[in-house]
């Protein structure tokens, strides 16, 4: 069992890894994880052992991604790997440990077994629904301006979003709501930002047919 976990931070979509202690694949860096219990259910499993190992707590979103069973892919003999996909929303800072960090998805240190190709994996499962569904509620906090939420979309997927035309689209498709708050405008003046939350912090298919194209 292994998780990829995605967070915004800084503007930049990141990644929770980890690094190895002892063969194989010493010294490389790995996704978190590790064996299901006997009396575990996947899902079950992943969640203890985020909590656990590497203290994250916050998921706003977990989906199963993949199975990995290439015979090569553990020198020490043939494992499968179940892969889940999470989301811990923007904001929030868990607590990891020392030989744990964030790492931008841009920028990946070499990594043990196929855990790299599992990020990529998950990178284009969240790029995907990100325009059929409403799953940027779980890299927003529970409440933005657009400009911030068109930066989330914009580091998750990895081109230009304008805000005018993300709020065109999302309150089309019923998945942001204005708050009737806004932020107090900054030192140079200027009208002040509306404040929006997602309608449901559940997954839902918004625009089956949807796809969220970089600018011309």
């Amino acid at each position: 069992m292994l998780a990829v976990v995605f967070q915004i931070r800084h503007d930049r979509l990141c990644v929770l890894i980890w690094r190895r202690g002892r063969p194989p694949c010493e010294g490389l860096w790995a996704l978190p994880g590790g064996r299901l219990g006997a009396t575990e259910g996947l899902g079950e499993s992943i969640r203890r052992q985020l909590a656990q190992k590497v203290d994250v707590r916050e998921l706003a979103h977990l989906e199963q991604l993949e199975t990995w069973g290439d015979p090569d892919r553990n020198p020490f003999g043939r494992t499968l790997a179940t892969a889940y996909l999470g989301l811990v929303p923007a904001g929030i800072d868990p607590l990891v440990p020392d030989d744990t960090e964030w790492r931008p998805v841009s920028e990946l240190p070499p990594m043990a077994f196929d855990h790299a190709a599992m990020v990529g994996a998950a990178r284009r499962r969240l790029r995907a629904k990100l325009s059929y569904t409403n799953i940027g509620f779980a890299l927003a906090p529970p409440e933005f301006t657009m400009s911030q939420l068109s930066r989330y979309y914009r580091a998750a997927l990895g081109h230009d979003v304008a805000a005018t035309n993300l709020r065109r689209v999302l309150l089309r498709r019923g998945q942001i709501e204005e708050t009737g708050r806004s932020v107090p405008s900054g030192r140079s003046g200027g009208r002040p930002a509306a404040l929006f939350r997602f309608r449901t912090r559940k997954l839902e298919i918004t625009d089956a047919f949807a796809v969220l194209r970089p600018p011309s």
